[in-house]
């Protein structure tokens, strides 16, 4: 299972609800999408200086791209109250069939304190 996303680091400021940041699942070896119909997707959002889990949160499937592959990261309001610095975020499926597969590549983060 491989995500596609931007190389760089998302860059998100402290506090903040948005971006949200959309993923593409597919099948490493073919490319193709994965159909998340009926499956359940969850980052979890990992403090890279510490190396603690700080929260998983839900990835938002949509019926009319679930089998696409696309999943969305819809922050809480309080996901983002870190520490300004460097996150990664490890992305984790069950499909409906109960298989259970992480994504190999992590998704990187960039957090800037907020100025107001």
């Amino acid at each position: 299972m491989d995500a596609r996303f931007m190389d760089s680091r998302i860059r998100l400021v402290q506090g903040d609800t948005g971006p949200q940041v959309q993923v593409t699942l597919t099948d490493e070896a073919s490319g193709d999408p994965i159909d998340l119909t009926g499956a359940t997707a969850t980052l979890h959002f990992r403090s890279e200086a510490t190396g603690t889990t700080l929260f998983s949160r839900p990835l938002v499937i949509a019926g009319v791209t679930a089998a696409q592959g696309v999943a969305t990261v819809v922050w809480d309001t309080t996901d983002l109250d870190q520490d300004p610095g460097d996150y990664s975020g490890e992305v984790e499926v069950v499909l409906a069939t109960g298989l259970r597969q992480t994504v190999y590549d992590l998704l990187k983060f960039r957090l800037r304190e907020d100025y107001a």
